[in-house]
């Protein structure tokens, strides 16, 4: 899971998908109004730099983008965000003195994601699980839910996608009493692990004004690192499941991967702004040749997305269905030798599809529904269970002949 780009962003112009609008000649129908600039109207723009400066994306950022569906809130959003931040990751800021949220890139910029995107999968209607910034999506991500609790009780919790936990706010002794899909994995015995690579993490409170970075620490709860508080991960006795990126290139050497893994990037090969394009790029195909050139190719799927939109530009509005909403769209591509190479899947999803995935493929289609998973808490819905999020196992045939390794250069 990488940072905080959106899809028109990183796939606006690749051919085929449901990127920025264009009339007969190419160029660009939508635009966003400049209010330092008499309100001009900003096109999308080919954005060739490699650090780039995004803009604010809270909760209350994502309504100025999104204003009441017309998506024309993005300079606006970039402009009134904080500059000289203490910490470049604190979602209100805009990392940079250049209003880039109307900027593209290409397969210039970012060619092997692009090659991922034409080998693979490309995922044109992935949108973050919910409107907010990284750490409510990081709660979702392995829980399908983000709540704050008035005590340390599943029962007395309710949905906030500003911040989380008991006292709303990350780190060490604070707690998360719902259930998340490791409770599920651990009653079925599948293992898994929750690899942190080394860095600088945001360790942001409830107002995620105050962030400042620390040290990526597995044992040290933060919005990237959620799991170390949530009860059921201490009360299963997996906190050393958490652990750093270099034991999974130990595990994959050793043949001991689990069969559920999370990877999460330090800030300078997150891609959050301004960390650089290019670094990032060049961390995941390492993570990715990795599992390619080994023995787990065979029986590997690669899910690789980005949290939230980063206050990038997206065209496409997301559906409001409850209270966490849909974020706006971000880049995917699924990568195994089992997918339909060279497939732009449709179908509209957010990230509760790879929990969804998990859930089919491991525990027996059990969801974290706590009217059936044995450890009620108080969530308001099931979102794996929404009809109107597709299903990853559409993206593969298993009577193909399996898919060669891409490895690709680490630039």
């Amino acid at each position: 899971m990488q940072e905080n780009r959106s899809f028109d962003h990183y796939f606006g112009t690749y051919p085929g998908a449901e990127g920025i609008p264009v009339d007969a000649k190419g160029n660009p129908t939508v635009c966003n109004p400049d209010p330092n600039a008499d309100g001009s109207c900003v096109a999308p723009y080919h954005l060739t730099a490699d650090k780039n400066s995004g803009g604010p994306h809270t909760n209350p950022a994502f309504n100025t983008c999104y204003d009441g569906g017309k998506l024309d809130g993005f300079i606006k959003n970039a402009e009134g965000g904080k500059t000289g931040c203490a910490d470049p990751q604190d979602p209100n800021c805009t990392n940079g003195a250049l209003i880039d949220v109307m900027g593209y890139h290409t397969d210039a910029e970012i060619p092997n994601y692009w090659s991922y995107a034409k080998g693979f999968v490309l995922h044109d209607h992935m949108f973050q699980p919910n409107n907010s910034w990284s750490y409510p999506q990081h709660m979702a991500m392995v829980s399908a839910w983000t709540a704050e609790c008035t005590a340390d009780d599943p029962m007395k919790c309710t949905t906030n996608v500003n911040g989380g936990g008991t006292t709303g706010k990350a780190g060490a002794g604070n707690h998360y009493p719902w259930t998340d899909v490791t409770y599920l994995l651990h009653k079925a015995k599948v293992t898994w692990k929750y690899y942190l690579s080394q860095g600088l993490d945001p360790h942001c409170g409830n107002d995620p004004s105050e962030c400042q970075p620390v040290a990526m620490d597995p044992t040290v709860p933060s919005i990237w690192n959620p799991l170390p508080d949530f009860d059921d991960v201490t009360e299963d006795g997996e906190l050393a499941n958490v652990t750093k990126v270099d034991d999974f290139y130990a595990d994959v050497a050793a043949g001991t991967l689990p069969s559920v893994s999370w990877i999460v990037p330090a800030s300078n090969v997150s891609e959050h702004p301004p960390a650089l394009v290019s670094v990032g790029q060049a961390y995941v195909t390492a993570l990715i040749n990795t599992i390619m050139q080994s023995k787990y190719w065979d029986s590997t799927v690669i899910f690789l997305s980005w949290d939230d939109w980063g206050g990038f530009y997206d065209h496409v509005p997301p559906m409001q269905l409850d209270a966490e909403g849909f974020g706006f769209r971000v880049p995917a591509i699924t990568i195994s030798p089992w997918v339909k190479k060279g497939t732009i899947d449709k179908q509209v999803m957010t990230h509760d599809a790879y929990l969804k995935f998990i859930e089919d493929v491991f525990v027996g289609s059990q969801r974290l529904d706590p009217k059936t998973d044995g450890r009620p808490d108080s969530r308001p819905f099931v979102r794996e269970s929404y009809s109107q999020i597709g299903d990853l196992m559409n993206d593969f045939d298993f009577t193909q002949t399996p898919l060669p390794p891409m490895v690709l250069p680490v630039k």
